[in-house]
Protein backbone atom coordinates (compact mmCIF):
# COMPACT_ATOMS: atom_id res chain seq x y z
CA UNK A 1 0.00 0.00 0.00
CA UNK A 2 1.22 3.46 -0.05
CA UNK A 3 2.04 5.87 2.48
CA UNK A 4 0.56 8.66 0.74
CA UNK A 5 -2.22 9.69 2.84
CA UNK A 6 -3.61 12.36 0.33
CA UNK A 7 -5.19 12.10 -2.72
CA UNK A 8 -8.03 9.83 -4.36
CA UNK A 9 -8.42 6.18 -4.34
CA UNK A 10 -10.18 5.12 -7.84
CA UNK A 11 -11.90 1.87 -7.34
CA UNK A 12 -13.13 -0.66 -10.27
CA UNK A 13 -15.20 -3.76 -9.79
CA UNK A 14 -13.96 -6.47 -11.86
CA UNK A 15 -15.91 -9.24 -10.48
CA UNK A 16 -19.85 -10.91 -9.61
CA UNK A 17 -20.98 -11.29 -6.44
CA UNK A 18 -22.52 -14.61 -7.20
CA UNK A 19 -21.32 -17.45 -4.53
CA UNK A 20 -19.77 -14.51 -2.86
CA UNK A 21 -20.14 -14.32 0.93
CA UNK A 22 -22.78 -11.66 2.42
CA UNK A 23 -20.16 -9.43 4.32
CA UNK A 24 -18.69 -8.73 0.82
CA UNK A 25 -21.88 -8.41 -0.90
CA UNK A 26 -22.36 -5.65 1.50
CA UNK A 27 -19.40 -4.20 1.66
CA UNK A 28 -19.38 -3.60 -2.19
CA UNK A 29 -22.82 -2.15 -1.58
CA UNK A 30 -21.36 0.16 0.92
CA UNK A 31 -19.31 1.10 -2.25
CA UNK A 32 -22.03 1.89 -4.66
CA UNK A 33 -19.99 -0.96 -6.36
CA UNK A 34 -23.11 -2.42 -7.52
CA UNK A 35 -22.26 -4.00 -10.83
CA UNK A 36 -18.96 -5.56 -12.56
CA UNK A 37 -16.92 -2.64 -14.78
CA UNK A 38 -18.38 0.23 -12.31
CA UNK A 39 -15.93 2.49 -10.65
CA UNK A 40 -16.13 4.81 -7.62
CA UNK A 41 -13.16 7.62 -6.89
CA UNK A 42 -13.49 7.74 -2.62
CA UNK A 43 -10.82 9.56 -0.02
CA UNK A 44 -7.43 7.63 0.33
CA UNK A 45 -8.18 7.09 4.32
CA UNK A 46 -7.40 4.31 6.62
CA UNK A 47 -11.61 3.51 6.49
CA UNK A 48 -11.66 2.84 2.95
CA UNK A 49 -8.14 0.99 3.08
CA UNK A 50 -9.67 -1.58 5.01
CA UNK A 51 -12.62 -2.26 3.37
CA UNK A 52 -10.77 -2.50 0.19
CA UNK A 53 -8.56 -5.36 1.85
CA UNK A 54 -11.67 -7.11 2.94
CA UNK A 55 -12.98 -6.77 -0.86
CA UNK A 56 -9.44 -7.45 -2.44
CA UNK A 57 -10.67 -10.12 -4.77
CA UNK A 58 -13.43 -8.59 -6.21
CA UNK A 59 -12.05 -5.53 -6.84
CA UNK A 60 -9.09 -3.27 -8.01
CA UNK A 61 -7.60 -0.01 -7.06
CA UNK A 62 -4.97 2.72 -7.52
CA UNK A 63 -3.95 5.96 -6.59
CA UNK A 64 -6.28 7.96 -9.58
CA UNK A 65 -4.12 10.93 -11.16
CA UNK A 66 -5.75 14.58 -12.18
CA UNK A 67 -5.77 14.07 -15.99
CA UNK A 68 -7.15 10.74 -15.81
CA UNK A 69 -10.03 12.17 -13.06
CA UNK A 70 -10.84 14.91 -15.41
CA UNK A 71 -11.13 12.94 -18.30
CA UNK A 72 -13.36 10.15 -16.21
CA UNK A 73 -15.37 12.71 -15.42
CA UNK A 74 -15.70 14.49 -18.62
CA UNK A 75 -16.51 11.56 -20.48
CA UNK A 76 -18.55 8.99 -17.69
CA UNK A 77 -19.91 11.33 -15.01
CA UNK A 78 -23.82 11.67 -14.73
CA UNK A 79 -26.43 12.83 -12.87
CA UNK A 80 -30.21 12.50 -12.15
CA UNK A 81 -32.23 11.08 -15.07
CA UNK A 82 -28.60 9.82 -16.69
CA UNK A 83 -27.63 13.04 -18.16
CA UNK A 84 -24.14 13.86 -18.52
CA UNK A 85 -22.52 16.23 -16.27
CA UNK A 86 -22.72 19.62 -17.45
CA UNK A 87 -21.79 23.44 -16.72
CA UNK A 88 -24.60 24.57 -15.82
CA UNK A 89 -25.31 21.62 -13.01
CA UNK A 90 -21.63 22.39 -12.16
CA UNK A 91 -22.63 26.06 -11.55
CA UNK A 92 -25.75 25.72 -9.56
CA UNK A 93 -23.32 23.77 -7.21
CA UNK A 94 -20.84 26.25 -6.98
CA UNK A 95 -18.13 25.13 -9.63
CA UNK A 96 -16.89 27.27 -11.97
CA UNK A 97 -15.52 24.61 -14.42
CA UNK A 98 -14.80 20.92 -14.76
CA UNK A 99 -11.34 21.71 -14.17
CA UNK A 100 -12.35 23.46 -10.87
CA UNK A 101 -14.94 20.50 -9.72
CA UNK A 102 -11.57 18.25 -10.12
CA UNK A 103 -9.39 20.33 -8.25
CA UNK A 104 -11.83 20.58 -5.35
CA UNK A 105 -12.14 16.32 -5.48
CA UNK A 106 -8.14 15.98 -5.23
CA UNK A 107 -7.54 18.62 -2.41
CA UNK A 108 -10.54 16.88 -0.65
CA UNK A 109 -12.70 20.13 -0.48
CA UNK A 110 -15.98 18.00 -2.45
CA UNK A 111 -16.97 14.46 -2.33
CA UNK A 112 -19.22 13.23 -5.02
CA UNK A 113 -21.26 10.79 -2.70
CA UNK A 114 -22.52 14.27 -1.00
CA UNK A 115 -23.30 16.30 -3.90
CA UNK A 116 -27.20 15.94 -4.55
CA UNK A 117 -28.72 14.48 -8.20
CA UNK A 118 -24.89 13.26 -8.86
CA UNK A 119 -24.67 9.66 -9.38
CA UNK A 120 -21.65 8.61 -7.13
CA UNK A 121 -20.37 6.12 -9.73
CA UNK A 122 -19.28 5.75 -13.08
CA UNK A 123 -20.50 3.07 -15.36
CA UNK A 124 -17.27 1.74 -17.49
CA UNK A 125 -17.16 -0.52 -21.09
CA UNK A 126 -14.87 -3.64 -20.43
CA UNK A 127 -11.48 -2.98 -21.03
CA UNK A 128 -10.24 -2.58 -24.69
CA UNK A 129 -8.47 -6.41 -24.96
CA UNK A 130 -9.39 -7.34 -21.90
CA UNK A 131 -8.52 -8.50 -18.31
CA UNK A 132 -5.55 -10.77 -18.18
CA UNK A 133 -7.10 -12.75 -15.26
CA UNK A 134 -10.22 -11.62 -13.02
CA UNK A 135 -9.29 -14.86 -10.53
CA UNK A 136 -5.59 -13.73 -9.51
CA UNK A 137 -4.08 -10.59 -8.20
CA UNK A 138 -1.86 -8.80 -9.52
CA UNK A 139 1.16 -10.33 -7.84
CA UNK A 140 0.50 -13.24 -9.96
CA UNK A 141 -0.46 -11.93 -13.01
CA UNK A 142 -3.87 -11.25 -12.83
CA UNK A 143 -6.15 -8.37 -12.28
CA UNK A 144 -7.27 -7.80 -8.90
CA UNK A 145 -6.14 -5.88 -5.77
CA UNK A 146 -3.56 -2.83 -5.67
CA UNK A 147 -1.81 -1.64 -8.65
CA UNK A 148 -1.13 2.05 -7.68
CA UNK A 149 -0.16 4.10 -10.36
CA UNK A 150 -1.61 1.54 -12.87
CA UNK A 151 -4.94 2.23 -12.23
CA UNK A 152 -5.11 5.05 -14.61
CA UNK A 153 -4.19 2.81 -17.85
CA UNK A 154 -6.80 0.76 -16.90
CA UNK A 155 -9.60 3.18 -16.62
CA UNK A 156 -8.46 4.90 -19.79
CA UNK A 157 -8.50 1.41 -21.32
CA UNK A 158 -12.14 1.25 -20.06
CA UNK A 159 -13.50 4.35 -20.86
Amino acid sequence: MSKKKSGLLAIVRIRSSIDQPQDIKHGLKLLNLTRPNHAVVVPNDSTHKGMLQKLKDTITWGEINKATLAELIKKRARIKGNKKLNAKFLKERKFESTSAFVTALLEGKADMRHIDDLKPMFRLHPPRKGFKSVKNPITRGGDLGYRGEEINALLEKMM
